[in-house]
């Protein structure tokens, strides 16, 4: 059975006077997530509270699930957060709008199920290569898919904060999972797009690839996108396999 390294990290940035951002690392559960809060700062930010709080409640009863039953609980946990912001919206007209990313990873004995909604990614570095297993849910993303952009006109795009799908939204949820199994020294990151928006896929590769250990890793994605200017909130999660 393989072991798991976590760890965490987020800054409010440069720019932001709030953090909607939120993550989780749950050793004691095998799982670890990060939110990213939209619709104004307080609402953003309770949004994606909410997420991260319905989540480790859930995953809190027991470890040791199998595979099956990781599946059953990520789509647990990303449908009861959504009624429950959805039902905070409804008592709380002002709130209206807000919402939030999702990404929710969790390990089972020999593989992984990864929960995915919005503009957050997931990354897998293995044997030093870096794979993006997450796809964007942005007009950008829409548009790059239908070959109506380039991927040279992405990063500056003006709509490419446009995100078409987000916990809270509507009633109707559409989740995407991603499976997989593991293998030793697998490098898993979460993070939200404060931190892809200012670094490339490769400075992020380098980072995590360097003789530096995970904590030191997440410290050094945020301060250099901080340094790329920091315009936004940066969280950066990390889930090692040993």
């Amino acid at each position: 059975m393989y072991q798991k390294i976590f760890s965490g990290k987020t800054d409010v940035g440069l720019k932001r006077e709030n953090n909607e951002d939120a993550f989780i690392v749950s050793p004691e559960t095998d799982c670890c997530l990060v939110a990213d809060g939209m619709g104004g700062a307080a609402a953003g930010e309770l949004a994606s509270r909410i997420f991260s709080d319905t989540a480790l409640e859930i995953f809190s009863k027991k470890t040791g699930y199998t595979k099956e039953q990781i599946l059953f609980l990520i789509q647990k946990a990303f449908s009861f957060a959504n009624e429950k912001i959805l039902e905070h919206v409804t008592q709380n007209p002002d709130h209206k709008g807000m919402g939030c990313t999702g990404e929710l990873l969790a390990f089972s004995e020999d593989g992984f199920v990864l929960g995915h909604v919005g503009d957050s990614r997931t990354y897998r570095l293995r044997n030093g290569s870096l794979e993006q297993l997450t796809e964007d849910h942005t007009l950008v993303q829409q548009q790059l898919d239908e070959g109506l952009i380039t991927h040279e006109n992405v990063r500056n795009h003006p709509l490419r904060h446009v995100i078409l799908r987000a916990i809270g939204l509507t009633h109707e949820l559409t989740l995407d999972l991603i499976q997989g199994k593991l293998a030793p020294r697998d490098l898993f990151l979460l993070c939200s797009d404060g931190l892809t928006d200012m670094l490339p896929n490769d400075r992020i590769r380098d980072i995590l690839s360097s003789d530096i250990d995970i904590n030191q890793k997440a410290e050094t994605m945020i301060e250099a996108a901080k340094t790329a200017g920091g315009d936004d909130n940066i969280t950066v999660v990390l889930a090692a396999i040993t």
